[in-house]
């Protein structure tokens, strides 16, 4: 059994009509929800994570930034707003020094992340290294976007992570079939988000609703 997070998220950012999008799916039971730092305003934002949360889901806020204060402000937007995960991001010590005292989890980005939309570079090796110095530092999992690697292939880099990382492993990005699931499940990962092949409906191509495509991806999950 692997968890699927749905990601309130089109092309990397946060979707205009989220809030809408979070009461549609209401009937669904999805008890994993997220979203991006970047597309809607900090009180959208903030109104998104109790809704989620009235939901009785556990929120996620992946992290686009990559650098510098762009980092530092979406981890104190977390904080702040009361996000239960967030995803992303490589300045390690920095990030959790801002959530220290709270209870907002952190899971980093493993590899090197580069671009908008985020393609990832690194081998095996040195996704494991990083995974390992995670734990180290107290982080609570690992977000890997195996699936836009273009140094290494994506199963590949769920295995070292999975050797290396004790905590929560979370596949992340251009993750659009049923066989996409099993494999990253069987390589070991823990949960997966999908955002985009849910909303232009490329997950399940015969399919024309969103309510439908969330139906076919909660199925492949097992």
């Amino acid at each position: 059994m692997v968890d699927f997070i749905f990601m309130l998220t089109r092309h990397d950012q946060t979707i205009l009509d989220c809030l809408e999008t979070v009461e549609l799916i209401r009937g669904l039971g999805i008890r994993h929800i997220g979203f991006k730092d970047i597309g809607v305003e900090r009180a959208t934002i903030a109104r998104l994570n109790r809704s989620i949360h009235a939901l009785g889901a556990t929120s996620y806020m992946e992290m686009v930034s990559t650098t510098g204060e762009a980092i530092l402000g979406a981890a104190r937007l977390a904080r702040e707003v009361g996000v239960d995960r967030l995803l992303g991001g490589t300045a390690v010590d920095e990030v959790l020094a801002v959530l220290a005292g709270s209870a907002v989890a952190y899971y980093p980005f493993a590899g090197r992340p580069e671009g908008h939309p985020t393609r990832l570079g690194g081998n095996a090796a040195a996704v494991a290294a990083d995974c390992r110095r995670f734990a180290a530092r107290g982080c609570a999992g690992v977000d890997l976007l195996a699936y836009r690697a273009y140094e290494a292939q994506p199963l590949d880099l769920i295995r070292a992570a999975r050797a290396a990382t004790p905590g929560h492993l979370i596949v992340a990005g251009s993750i659009d079939s049923p066989a996409r699931i099993r494999a990253l499940a069987a390589a070991g990962a823990d949960a997966f988000t999908i955002g985009s092949a849910v909303f232009d409906g490329s997950f399940s191509l015969r399919k024309g609703s969103t309510f439908g495509q969330l139906k076919d991806v909660l199925a492949a999950c097992g």
